[in-house]
């Protein structure tokens, strides 16, 4: 039993970490494209590595457990709202 909760335990925390990468480097891409010309080729390549960088995480978080995928999902939609909490209080000072 307290195997099974520091398993999910990890995976929440996973979520949390995969999430603020994942977005962040959204916000990160978006402020980039302001300054670039070649707008459309961030936004695609920055898709594709944090999309590569999630799905791995995922993966090897879950460890084929259905908990601790349920876990790590709600790590990951957890720190969007931080992320975007975070990145509206850095734009509002």
């Amino acid at each position: 039993m307290t195997t099974e909760i520091t398993g999910i335990a990890l995976a929440v925390s996973a979520g949390l970490a995969l999430g603020a990468v994942f977005f962040g480097g959204l916000w990160w891409t978006v402020r980039r494209r302001l300054s670039s010309d070649l707008a459309g080729l961030w936004f695609t390549g920055s898709f594709f590595v944090r999309t590569a960088i999630v799905l791995t995480g995922f993966y090897f978080a879950a460890h084929s457990d259905w908990r601790r995928m349920a876990g790590c999902l709600a790590g990951f939609l957890c720190a969007r709202l931080i992320v975007v909490r975070c990145t509206r209080l850095a734009e509002d000072a």
